[in-house]
């Protein structure tokens, strides 16, 4: 065996926890290469990845099906032993498919799934099996190990670029979320910064779109010594920054898993969705915080929605103050 694909085209927390199983083949397979295909926006996460041999990128915005071709060629001239498909959707499963490996695997839910060699059966445990052992899955067709944890690797200059950061004992808040109703509201971002008991500086990051909701929050808080850092960061420099915190506060979103990636200190924020769908946090020291009332109404969904169906939101209304700022007094205890 000497090159294998990865293959996950999804959201950014999707990529990240796919790296689990970039860790477990090369702990496998030290020696063979290893490329990864995502989309176009997710390639900055692997610049300088020690494990990997080069990255492939769908442009799915430009030119969407003349990308998807040109890929298709590129995988088949490649000429790969292994691709592995952590996705569900026909435009990967194709890829996988019709790409002239030796081994094709992937989910059972995808529909070319009759064309692999090995279909994974893919399912939702309720017993809250974590998206990194779903994708585990996969790699059982080749051979048994424990499921490595997924992981980053910021270079020197990403760390360069938040140092000036670092100087003081800080928390990182990412406010944003693509969704709605997996969005804390922006009036309970305000008044965790106004209460929480924390002396030094607070970092607001995000993309380039979540500046201007860090910049509304910024304008409704009483209290100094807080940066908005959103569109100023890489991916990479953001899990730079992340790790050293004394505790990061996120939503159900990519920043979560970008600390499950550095094993850096976490509080997520869980509103419409469930941590048991299987994708909670993953470091050392993880707090979930999600309401304590019982309403029939959550979750609404397995992913977030644009609004509240039922247009209360209380999945986040309804979340304490002191339930957010609990796990800080856990964290500076140790």
């Amino acid at each position: 065996m000497k090159k294998i694909l990865v293959i996950q085209t999804a959201f950014i927390g999707d990529v990240v926890l796919a790296t689990s199983l970039i860790e477990n083949l090369h702990q496998q397979f030290p020696e063979v290469k290893i490329d990864i295909l995502v989309r176009k926006g997710n390639e900055s996460l692997f610049q300088a990845h020690p494990f990997l041999n080069q990255v492939l990128v769908w442009d799915k915005k430009n030119n969407k099906y003349q990308n998807w071709v040109g890929l298709l060629l590129k995988i088949r001239s490649i000429q790969y032993d292994v691709v592995l498909n952590a996705q569900r959707f026909a435009a990967t499963g194709a890829w996988t498919a019709f790409s002239k490996a030796k081994i094709k695997i992937g989910f059972d839910k995808n529909p070319f799934s009759f064309l692999f060699t090995h279909a994974v059966v893919h399912q939702f445990s309720e017993k809250g099996q974590h998206e990194i052992d779903r994708n585990h899955l996969l790699l059982s067709s080749l051979f048994m190990t424990k499921v490595a944890m997924p992981k980053l690797y910021p270079t020197s200059s990403d760390e360069l670029a938040v140092s000036s950061y670092q100087q003081l004992p800080y928390l990182c808040i990412a406010p944003a979320s693509v969704w709605f109703t997996k969005q804390f509201s922006l009036e309970k971002w305000v008044d965790l910064i106004n209460e929480v008991p924390f002396k030094g500086p607070i970092y607001l990051i995000g993309g380039p779109g979540d500046k201007l909701l860090c910049d509304q929050i910024l304008q409704k808080i009483n209290r100094r010594s807080v940066v908005n850092l959103a569109g100023r960061l890489s991916f990479l420099a953001s899990a730079a920054l992340q790790k050293k915190a004394v505790l990061n506060y996120v939503n159900d979103s990519a920043p979560m898993h970008f600390a499950s990636a550095v094993n850096a200190p976490v509080v997520a924020v869980y509103c419409s969705t469930l941590p048991n769908f299987g994708f909670g946090p993953l470091s050392d020291h993880s707090f979930v915080v999600q309401t304590n009332e019982a309403l029939s109404c959550r979750p609404c969904g397995i992913h977030g929605k644009k609004q509240c169906p039922l247009k209360h939101f209380d999945c986040a209304k309804t979340i304490k103050m002191d339930q957010l700022t609990a796990p800080l007094l856990q964290v500076e205890q140790h």
